[in-house]
């Protein structure tokens, strides 16, 4: 396995080389439970799935860690304003912990309907982990690194010579007034609060006693104190969206390698936006499509999967229901194949398992690897028990739920479908004449015959494996 992956610390490709050849550890940045996950958000955790499903296609063992932040995000970068859990709290009339515990079945709920596996994946919560996050205070405090103010401890950036090495571009520091609020208190434009103290005019939830008083940490802080507790001080991948690499990844690094003299995460990866027209998918905005939504309008979840794959996890996605629509009829014709001739036998093809593990070793390119998909199925030089046989394990890494969602898929793609050689001899005949017209670009006349089935009481769609037929009710 020669695999090549995209490091944001070197801004390049280069050769994914373990820390260890028995296993891998992985830590995703998961969910601030004070709201439902947007559909933008989902996709760093489809990618993460992604990784974790071809290191173990390849028999290779994962760690996966991704966090649940229920408590100490702020709704600035510049850690001032409200935390987002005692607002989400009293937006609702609920406690801190209830809204956590609902927001997070909801997270969880999102990564069985998109197929990602968490059978042994550690979701450990900010709130139960205070004591080590304390412990990484005292070990910074130690090492000369911190100040207080009157609101918290900070973090002194100016005590290392490599802050920022993340994004180079952004190292002289985050300009006062206009990325985030002024706070006169603080040293420098880019130091950041690793505890906060509970303000005496509020009356917070979630707070606790420590060496320097009364409140809650960080955001950055408990990422570095959970990745570290669960994967060691130094491990193999952390990802995020590419809105977390100017500051929040920046942080972690910053802190943990002052704290340890070590490596933090050898290579991070990040997810590029889901995008909506006027820009970013945000719940800050109000412009955000949960996963639920889409459901209530017809989109299986395992299509947004699908669409999410066909583009690479670095470029942007433009959301769009034309789009979504599109990806589920590839789905549902892929889906038809499969369950056509499923109960075949045969053997994988190991020319396309070759060209599939090339694919996706290149930095994970799931466009090549699904477009590789369907050229095995248009491959007439393959027998169908082989393709089928190769398919599956394709979507061992891909994870359309062809396998593992069988009933599921059948019911919602497939089960409507009528064989052609079932149907009535006049209608068969239409259906020829129309792909004939189809083929020599007659469209006038496709679209006549059209017609002409649809008043005899079946609708047709149009698929990469040919023409899908139902009953019109």
């Amino acid at each position: 396995m020669n695999l090549k992956v995209f490091n944001t610390l070197k801004r390049e490709k280069e050769d994914f080389v373990p820390l260890s050849k028995r296993s891998i550890g992985m830590y995703h940045c998961g969910p601030t439970v004070y709201h439902y996950a947007h559909i933008g958000n989902l996709r760093a955790y489809v990618f993460a799935d992604t990784i974790r499903r071809f290191f173990e296609y390849h028999n290779i063992p994962v760690t996966q860690v991704i966090n649940i932040t229920d408590v100490g995000h702020l709704v600035t970068d510049a850690d001032e304003g409200e935390d987002k859990m005692e607002k989400g709290a009293r937006r609702e009339g609920k406690s801190a912990h209830e809204i956590a515990q609902f927001y997070e079945k909801a997270f969880m709920d999102d990564l069985a309907a998109l197929n990602i596996r968490t059978h042994g994946t550690i979701f450990p919560r900010a709130s139960e982990h205070i004591n080590e996050q304390i412990a990484l205070i005292k070990t910074l405090e130690q090492k000369g690194v911190t100040y207080r103010t009157s609101d918290g401890i900070y973090f002194d950036t100016s005590k290392i010579a490599d802050y920022g090495k993340l994004d180079p571009h952004n190292a002289s520091g985050i300009k006062e007034g206009m990325r985030v609020e002024q706070n006169k208190e603080k040293k420098h434009a880019t130091d950041f609060a690793l505890w906060k103290f509970s303000r005496a005019d509020e009356q917070r939830e979630q707070e606790w006693d420590t060496p320097w008083g009364k409140g809650f940490p960080g955001w950055h802080l408990e990422c570095s104190a959970m990745s570290m507790k669960y994967l060691g001080e130094t491990f193999d991948i952390h990802t995020g969206g590419v809105d977390h690499i100017q500051i929040h990844h920046t942080n972690e690094i910053a802190q943990s390698e002052t704290a340890t003299g070590k490596p933090f995460s050898r290579y991070f990866m990040h997810v590029a936006f889901v995008n909506v027209e006027d820009g970013k998918m945000s719940k800050s905005e109000d412009n955000f499509v949960r996963l639920a939504t889409l459901s209530e309008k017809g989109i299986h979840p395992l299509a947004y999967r699908y669409a999410l794959l066909t583009a690479h996890y670095r470029s942007q996605l433009l959301f769009s229901y034309d789009a979504l629509h599109a990806a589920q009829n590839a789905l549902a014709s892929l889906a038809a194949y499969y369950f056509q001739n499923k109960f075949t036998t045969g053997i994988s093809d190991k020319e396309y398992l070759e060209k599939i593990g090339a694919f996706l070793a290149d930095d994970f390119n799931t466009p090549k690897a699904l477009a590789l998909l369907w050229k095995l199925i248009k491959d007439s030089t393959v027998p169908p028990e082989n393709k089928i046989a190769t398919i599956q394990q394709f979507d061992t890494i891909l994870g359309l739920g062809l396998t593992e969602h069988a009933e599921e898929l059948e019911q919602r793609f497939v089960s409507k479908l009528i064989r052609l050689d079932s149907l009535p001899q006049n209608i068969q005949e239409l259906i020829a004449d129309r792909e004939k017209a189809r083929k020599n670009k007659d469209w006038k006349t496709a679209d006549v015959l059209r017609q002409q089935i649809t008043e005899q009481g079946f609708s047709i769609k149009d698929s990469e494996q040919g023409p899908q037929i139902e009953k019109i009710p």
